[in-house]
C-alpha cells in the first residue's frame, strides 16, 4: 500500500478535473440547452459512464490518500483507499477482460472493413426506419448498392448486432456476445473505442488518468467512424477547434485509402493503451490472489492449478 499526502495527491486530482472539464463542457452545455449532437453525444449515451464519474479522480487500488474526506465518503473507499472487498467483487470482470484484451492484442490489425458496419445498419431501410434521423449521403438505393458490392468483415459483436436483417447474411463473420475474444482485433475502430469502456468499468481500481487517456482516443475514433458513415452530416461542427464535417467517401478508392490509413494510426495508438489496461488487470489479479493458491494466468485467462 502506497500512501500519498494531500500535498501529493491534490494537484493530480485538480489537473484531472480540469482536463475532464475541457472535454465534457460542450456536452454539458448542450444538455442544459436540450440540444443533441449526432457525433459526440455517443460517448455519453452509448457508454454508461457519466461526466461526473469521469471527472472524479481516483489513484487506483493500492494507494491510500491522507486527509481525503472527499474520497472517504465514497462507498468504494475504506481508510482512504479503495477497499479489498470491491477488488474481490470485480474478480470475474478482471478475468474476462484480461482474456479479451490479451486475445485482441495477440492478433494483427485488419484494415479492410472500411467502416461498412454503419452502412449495414441501414441496409434495406427507408429514411423513416433508420436508427438516426439523419439523411443518407447517397440515398437509400445508393447506400444499399455500396453494402451489396463490398465484402463485409465486421468482427465486433456490438456493431454486428445492429445490422439489419438483410445485411446480416452479407457479413463473412458471425461474432456473438459470448465469443468476443475469438473475434476482436486491434484494427477495429469499435475495439479501440471500447478501451474507454474497459477502463471505466475498472474504476476506481485503476488510475483515472488511464480512463481519460482512453476517453480521448474514443473521442477521435468516434469522429472518424461517423465521417465514414453513410449519413450526410454536412455542416456539423466536429470539435472545439471548429473543424467542419467532411465525409470520408469509403465507396471510392481514395476514401478507402484514407480510412485504412486512419485505422492503422488508431490501431497503433490503441496498442499501448490496451497494454496499460491489460497490465492493470494483471496487477489487480495478483493483488487479490491469496498466497499459496497456485493461481496462474494462461492464454489470457486466470486459472488454478
Amino acid at each position: 500500500m502506497r500512501t500519498l499526502t494531500r500535498d501529493e495527491w491534490e494537484p493530480r486530482a485538480r489537473a484531472h478535473e480540469q482536463r475532464v472539464d475541457a472535454l465534457v463542457a460542450p456536452h454539458l452545455a448542450r444538455r442544459e440547452a436540450e440540444q443533441k449532437h449526432p457525433v459526440h453525444d455517443f460517448l455519453f449515451t452509448y457508454y454508461s459512464h457519466k461526466p461526473s464519474q469521469l471527472r472524479r479522480w481516483h489513484p487506483g487500488y493500492g494507494v491510500r490518500l491522507l486527509d481525503a474526506p472527499e474520497h472517504e465518503e465514497l462507498p468504494a473507499y475504506r481508510d482512504g483507499a479503495v477497499s479489498p472487498e470491491l477488488l474481490e467483487s470485480r474478480r470475474p470482470l478482471l478475468v474476462a477482460l484480461r482474456r479479451l484484451l490479451a486475445a485482441t492484442a495477440s492478433r494483427p490489425a485488419t484494415l479492410g472493413c472500411f467502416g461498412l458496419h454503419e452502412w449495414a445498419m441501414v441496409h434495406g431501410q427507408e429514411q423513416d426506419q433508420i436508427r438516426h434521423p439523419w439523411p443518407l449521403r447517397l440515398g437509400g438505393a445508393g447506400t444499399d448498392a455500396v453494402v451489396e458490392s463490398h465484402r463485409i468483415t465486421c468482427s465486433h459483436f456490438d456493431a454486428f448486432r445492429f445490422f439489419t436483417s438483410s445485411a446480416r447474411p452479407l457479413n463473412t463473420l458471425s461474432p456473438a456476445s459470448g465469443d468476443r475474444a475469438d473475434f476482436e482485433q486491434p484494427g477495429c475502430l469499435h475495439a479501440g473505442m471500447d478501451l474507454y469502456k474497459h477502463a471505466f468499468r475498472l474504476s476506481p481500481l485503476v488510475p483515472s488518468e488511464l480512463v481519460v487517456d482512453c476517453f480521448e482516443l474514443a473521442w477521435e475514433i468516434r469522429v472518424m467512424d461517423m465521417r465514414a458513415a453513410p449519413y450526410d452530416l454536412t455542416g456539423v461542427v466536429m470539435d472545439h477547434t471548429g473543424e467542419a464535417w467532411s465525409p470520408i467517401p469509403i465507396e471510392t478508392p481514395d476514401g478507402k485509402r484514407h480510412y485504412a490509413e486512419a485505422q492503422r494510426r488508431f490501431a497503433e495508438r490503441g496498442a499501448p493503451l490496451r497494454a496499460r489496461v491489460l497490465a492493470e488487470c494483471d496487477r489487480l489479479l495478483d493483488a487479490q490472489t491469496p498466497a499459496g493458491s497456485g493461481c496462474v494466468r494462461d492464454s489470457g485467462v486466470t486459472t488454478s492449478r
